[in-house]
This record gives structure tokens, C-alpha cells and sequence, in this order.
């Protein structure tokens, strides 16, 4: 029976809290200077407004003035959103309630003066009305928040601890987050700005089912109405959590909490050190298809909380708030976790193996048809998510490779050489558990792309330094029927379609327009642009069968379009083009050798 969250926290065990060094702050000179204090209090008096109200109370910091800075970002989302921009009202006060000064510095830094007073206050209000799991959120039925979007930290203290009092709207009874319990109701501690800023939190009426797993309690906070027997989505998202903690084989938890939003359109997630944020579509559940979407979500987002908030590429934390954080490799940290999602889902059999080869087929046809998997490679991908990855444009196709679908794929290719090398006794799970052990238990620290590499040359007991050159860091193809072979299995291709005119066409608002143009196809070299409206097909109004024939036909036959640019009118003649495009099909052979099976029980095994 769902119990109040934040009861539920209270019983939360303290063993697994990260030790968090305490900053220091300049004080004045004396004997005896105060320890350094913060505390907020987060208020939503008119949440119909979409206002959250932030006071922030401060003690013991001695010197003249205090530097309070607002994210740029919120990590695992990399993409600067300028947080700042939704602060109004700042004001700073003494303790006493008289005004201080302040000066806003740069485009997220506010500079409270206060001298001779250790102690102060600043207040301000934010405005959240973007829900998504990276941003914040109020209105009239439920608040929710990510950190780095709502509170602000001294930038000379960002390791001090807190207390965050929570003070919910009238008829609001619930808060569900991974902060852990503080001192009165709706009183929380954040060891350090990192963990608040990484402890997302959903308040409203929420429904809160529970459940334990590997000897640790889980909680689901489940905003919106859906369809859906609450048992058998508890019981889901237990086996799949269970056999995602067989990966690396040591749990690091003594609590987690699942924030789940059931929405009219849901996709998507993100992770936390103690918990996650899922959007889902109400409906989902109501289907097989619709379920195995969001225990694969599940999957993904959990699996996060080894590989990337433990084991990680050395960028990723300590996180700069202030700028872009580096790094080639997010083909790690968010491939392979897509690629353990299915990896994980299989395990607990969720999947069929049918299943499984099936969605590895289409992960191969979409990045091998993805013309910007020949321009862009997985590392560069990795590097320049913060420009072109959340800002794809008509042209991104062309010339970009997601470093989900290719980490994805990379991952299966190492997972099966791995397998091969070692005669089916290791595979990709001893690499990440080397990892764990090598880099955030005793180093306390991520690892190099170099460290990397070492790691699974030192579980295969042998260097794939070739392929990262030509295939991770460069864009040479990847030999998939070699590494599915091993496995004894086959790879096939056949023509997408007979004839393409390389083109995409979309209805939008009663136009037909052209929305993407393929690289070296027939539209491409004919001229045809991203943006035109077709305005007629072959000299015919454009009809549900004649844009349908848009989509393919007999190499050779030609099309004339005219189509609306900048206002004006003009006739395009393009010719039908052999289809480069190709689908992909992954099948075991009738008799796989003993070699084999024993690399596919590895493979898909544990």
C-alpha cells in the first residue's frame, strides 16, 4: 500500500551517502569564524502562475561580498539552457530584513555585498513552466523540479551542505526525492550543491508504489492518470532492476526513487546519482509494445546510475555549472547504456531472442543508412553534442551520427569480440565491472579515453586499438558479419526500396512540404530544397496516392514537382535513383559450432 514519501525516505539508511569534502569559505579575520551555513526554502504559493519561490538563507560566510551563480545546464542533458533567464525578483537582505546591495556580474552570477554580515538572506522567484525530465515544471495540478534549474549555490562553496525545506501548495501531501530526510516534514539534506542539483523532486498528490530490490527500497512516484495494474508494473520493473544489478555485480544504493509522468505524449529520461525522471504516454501500458518501450526506458535510465554517475569519463564530474563539460566519449556513457537497455531486457526475459536480433537488425539499418555516419564519428558525436545534438536542422542527417545508436552498436561489437577472445569466459559486463572497481571505488575518480581502451584489452587479453582508431574515433564501417559470426550468426542486407527521390515530405498545416534532402540523392543534385511546398505532382494537386508514390518507384522514372520557395514558383524534374538505403536482418546459422555457442551464451547470457 502506497505510504507518504517522505515517511518512507526517513527509513532510507545513511551507509551509501558519498563522502563530500566541506568548502571553504573566506571568512574574517578572528579567533573564532562562523561555520559557513545554507538553507532554502522552496515555496509555490500561486502555482497556477508556474512560479517557484526560492529564499536562500546564509551564515558564516565573513568576507564582503558573495558570488551566487545559476547553472547553465543540468547534467546529462548536454546542451547550455541558460537557466538564469527564468530568475526574477532577486533581492538580498541582512538578517535584521535591511536591503543589501547587489550586482549582477555576468549572465548567471548575482554579487551580494554584505559587509560585516556573515549572515544574510536572498530571495528570488523562478519560472518553470517547461516540463521535461531536464528542466522545471508547476502549474495547478503538480510541481517538479531538477536542481541546477531552480537553485542557486555560493560559487566559492559549491561542496558545503544544506537543508532544503520544501513548502507545497495548499492540498499538496506529497514530495518524492532522493534527498534524504532532514530535521521536520518536508526537511531535506543535500551533502553538497552536486547532490541537490542532482535530486530531482515531484510535488503534488502523486501516487507512490514501492518496492525492494537486492535489499533496497525503490519507490515509484506516478504523476497523471493511466491505465495499468499497478502490480504488474511493480513486478516489471523489479526483474528488470534485479538483472541490471547482475551487470556490474555490486550495488551502490540504499535507496532510489523512480519520478514517473504519465502524459498524453511521453519518451525519454534521465538519470540521477539516487534516482530517475521517465515521461511516458498514459497509454503505454496497455499494449505489449507499449510496455516493453518503458521497461526499456527503465532499463536504460537505471543502468545509468553505474555508468555515468559511478563509472564514468573523467569530465563528467566534478561538473562545471558554468560551461560545457567535454568529452568524446558520451558513445560510453549513453550508447552503451542504450545498448545494456536491450542487454538487460533480454536477460530477464522481457525480450525473446527473436526479439533481440530483431532490434539489433534495425539499430544496424539506422545508423548504416544515416548518411552522417560516414562524416561524423561516434567521438566526435561525443564532443559536439552541445552544438548539434539537441539542435539537429533539416541538414543534421546528413551530416551527424547519433552517439546513442552508434555507442549502441559499438557496444555490440566489442561485447562479441570480448566474448570470441576470451572463448565465451568474459564479455563487456567484467570490462565495466574493471571499471567500477578501478576507477570510482579506488581511484574515486572517471577515466581517460586511453583507460578505457586498457580496460577492455585488459579483459579480451588483447588491444582493439585499430578499431577505436578507424571505427570509434574515425568512421571506417564496422565489421558486423565478423563479430556476429563469432556468435553464429548472420547478417543480411536487401534494397529498402526500388527507386528513391532521396527526399522527405511532410503535411503540415494543409502544405506539403519538403522537410529533409538526402545527401548524393536525387533531390539533392536536382536542387530541391528543404522547406519548398509542393505545390503540384506531375501537374495534379498533391493526393494521398501521389505523395505515397513519393516515397519510391522504379529506378528511372521521373517526377515533376513544382514547388513555392521564398513565394515564388518553379518546376523541378528529378529521376528516380536506386535506393542506397538497405535493411538489415541479423538470423543464427542452422548449426552454430561449439565455439559459437558457447560466444552467444555469453553474449546473451550473464
Amino acid at each position: 500500500m502506497p505510504r507518504n514519501s517522505t515517511a518512507a525516505l526517513r527509513a532510507f539508511a545513511l551507509a551509501g551517502l558519498l563522502t563530500c569534502q566541506l568548502g571553504t569559505a573566506t571568512a574574517a579575520p578572528g579567533p573564532a569564524a562562523a561555520v559557513p551555513s545554507l538553507r532554502y526554502t522552496l515555496s509555490m504559493p500561486l502555482p497556477q502562475s508556474h512560479y517557484f519561490e526560492v529564499q536562500l538563507e546564509l551564515g558564516g560566510f565573513g568576507a564582503d561580498y558573495t558570488d551566487l551563480k545559476m547553472p547553465v545546464w543540468a547534467p546529462g542533458s548536454y546542451l547550455v539552457r541558460e537557466f538564469s533567464k527564468n530568475v526574477e525578483g532577486f533581492e538580498a537582505r541582512t538578517a535584521a530584513g535591511q536591503p543589501l546591495e547587489v550586482e549582477k556580474i555576468n549572465k548567471n552570477t548575482w554579487r551580494v555585498k554584505h559587509p560585516k554580515q556573515g549572515s544574510f538572506r536572498v530571495s528570488y522567484r523562478v519560472y518553470a513552466f517547461e516540463l521535461s525530465v531536464r528542466t522545471s515544471f508547476i502549474d495547478a495540478d503538480h510541481g517538479y523540479l531538477n536542481g541546477s534549474s531552480v537553485f542557486m549555490y555560493p560559487a566559492d562553496n559549491k561542496m558545503l551542505p544544506s537543508t532544503v525545506v520544501v513548502q507545497p501548495a495548499a492540498g499538496w501531501s506529497q514530495v518524492s526525492t532522493a534527498l534524504r530526510p532532514g530535521t521536520g516534514k518536508f526537511t531535506y539534506k543535500a551533502a553538497s550543491y552536486d547532490e541537490l542539483a542532482d535530486s530531482p523532486m515531484e510535488i503534488g498528490n502523486q501516487k507512490v508504489l514501492e518496492f525492494t530490490a537486492n535489499g533496497t527500497p525503490h519507490q515509484v512516484a506516478m504523476y497523471g492518470q493511466y491505465t495499468a495494474d499497478d502490480a504488474k508494473i511493480v513486478a516489471d520493473m523489479k526483474r528488470v532492476v534485479e538483472e541490471a544489478h547482475r551487470v556490474v555485480g555490486q550495488n551502490p544504493l540504499d535507496h532510489y526513487v523512480f519520478i514517473v509522468h504519465n502524459l498524453e505524449r511521453g519518451g525519454g529520461g534521465l538519470e540521477h546519482l539516487y534516482s530517475t525522471t521517465l515521461e511516458v504516454g498514459r497509454t503505454a501500458y496497455s499494449t505489449d509494445a507499449g510496455m516493453k518501450s518503458f521497461l526499456g526506458l527503465v532499463a536504460h535510465e537505471y543502468f545509468h546510475l553505474w555508468n555515468v554517475k559511478r563509472i564514468r569519463p573523467v569530465a563528467l564530474g566534478p561538473f562545471n555549472y558554468d560551461q560545457e563539460n567535454y568529452t568524446h566519449m558520451l558513445w560510453v556513457s549513453e550508447g552503451m547504456t542504450e545498448y545494456y537497455s536491450k542487454q538487460i531486457l533480454a536477460r530477464a526475459g522481457v525480450l525473446t531472442q527473436a526479439e533481440y536480433l530483431g532490434r539489433l537488425g534495425n539499430a544496424i539499418t539506422e545508423v548504416e543508412n544515416t548518411p552522417g555516419n560516414r562524416i561524423q564519428s561516434a567521438a566526435e558525436s561525443s564532443f559536439d553534442a552541445w552544438i548539434k545534438y539537441y539542435r539537429p536542422n533539416e541538414n543534421a542527417n546528413n551530416t551527424q551520427i547519433s552517439y546513442y545508436s552508434k555507442g549502441d552498436l559499438i557496444g555490440t561489437w566489442l561485447d562479441l569480440n570480448i566474448a570470441q577472445a576470451t572463448q565465451g569466459k568474459k564479455h563487456l559486463d567484467d570490462v565495466m565491472r574493471l571499471l567500477y572497481d578501478t576507477y570510482y571505488l579506488k581511484a574515486k575518480r572517471g577515466f581517460t579515453d586511453k583507460e578505457y581502451q586498457d580496460a577492455v584489452a585488459t579483459v579480451a587479453g588483447r588491444r582493439f586499438d585499430s578499431f577505436f582508431q578507424n571505427s570509434v574515433y574515425g568512421t571506417q564501417p564496422i565489421d558486423f558479419a565478423t563479430a556476429l559470426g563469432y556468435a553464429g550468426l548472420t547478417i543480411t542486407s536487401v534494397p529498402a526500396t526500388q527507386g528513391t527521390l532521396g527526399a522527405s515530405f511532410s503535411n503540415r498545416t494543409g502544405k506539403l512540404l519538403v522537410t529533409a534532402v538526402k545527401r548524393d540523392g536525387a533531390a539533392w543534385t536536382t536542387g530541391l530544397s528543404a522547406t519548398d511546398e509542393v505545390v503540384l505532382i506531375n501537374g495534379a494537386a498533391p493526393s494521398e496516392e501521389t505523395v505515397k508514390a513519393l516515397a519510391g518507384g522504379p529506378v528511372g522514372s521521373e517526377v515533376t514537382l513544382q514547388v513555392r520557395r521564398d513565394g515564388l514558383l518553379r518546376d523541378v524534374k528529378l529521376k528516380m535513383l536506386a535506393d542506397t538505403d538497405r535493411k538489415f536482418t541479423v538470423q543464427p546459422v542452422a548449426s552454430p559450432t561449439p565455439a559459437q555457442q558457447a560466444v552467444l551464451a555469453k553474449w546473451l547470457g550473464k
